[in-house]
């Protein structure tokens, strides 16, 4: 926890939901690149994305502040349906969740903004566009103060 002039932040914390081990790579080496010091979890579906939460509420039955890159296509729990799961559980409804995918379908686009994301990022150019993507996102952590 942060403290400046007696207003407490929490240290924002990272979660990658992706599938593709070469796009995990990809936002691993920007991360290193930008020197981003905050925790990361990686998660490869939506089921190991909701564990890692579920193992990081605090024993106030609160969940410290979390930015998710989701992707959309993933085996057992697709990015949709994770968004459907976290929309509706009231301990994760503050979460903020920028969906980082290779698909541009107009459907996906729409369905995503449904579930109250904070934007949708398409990995059109794997190298340039994830770290454009995690520079923006990294700024948007250091100067939003996220609620808990």
């Amino acid at each position: 926890m942060i403290s400046e002039n007696s207003i407490s932040y929490d240290t924002v914390n990272f979660l990658i939901v992706d599938d593709d081990l070469v796009s995990i790579k990809s936002i691993q080496r920007s991360i290193k690149q930008l020197k981003i010091a905050n925790p990361v979890f990686i998660a490869k579906d939506g089921i190991e994305a909701l564990e890692i939460l579920d193992r990081n509420i605090t024993d106030t039955n609160t969940l410290p502040p979390f930015i998710i890159t989701l992707d959309l296509s993933m085996p057992r729990m697709g990015g949709l349906e994770f968004l459907d799961n976290i929309r509706k559980n009231d301990r994760y409804r503050k979460l903020v969740i920028f969906v980082l995918t290779t698909s541009d379908a107009p459907e996906d686009i729409a369905s995503a903004y449904d579930k109250n994301i904070a934007g949708y990022i398409v990995k059109d150019n794997p190298t340039e566009s994830l770290k454009s993507a995690l520079e923006m996102i990294h700024g948007y952590a250091r100067l939003v103060v996220l609620p808990r």
